[in-house]
């Protein structure tokens, strides 16, 4: 006949805590990796937006350097504008004298 040993309260909960521990843990580990893994798109997705936004800020600087040259500023006062170079009559010349 075989004696089978009985598990007291003490056992049983001391089991039991092993087994929540180790639940915490895995629920833990499974969270973490969810976790580095969905941080890692993100930091993809934002690192794609930034290359977007830094190519879009080259254009738009060429534009600006564009639309600042003298030549086009010139060619919008004329067309849009309709300003036109000043006549000899409209000139007026200050003489300052300098002490």
């Amino acid at each position: 006949m075989m004696v089978q040993k009985k598990f007291g309260p003490k056992e049983i909960a001391l089991g039991a805590a092993f087994i929540v521990l180790i639940l915490i843990v895995l629920t833990f580990y499974i969270w973490y990796q969810t976790e580095s893994i969905r941080l890692g798109y993100k930091i993809g997705e934002l690192q794609d937006e930034v290359a977007f936004l830094k190519e879009e800020i080259k254009k738009l600087e060429a534009k600006k350097a564009a639309l600042l040259s003298l030549g086009e500023i010139e060619k919008r006062a004329r067309q849009d504008l309709g300003l036109q170079e000043p006549s000899q009559d409209q000139i007026i010349y200050e003489d300052f004298e300098i002490r």
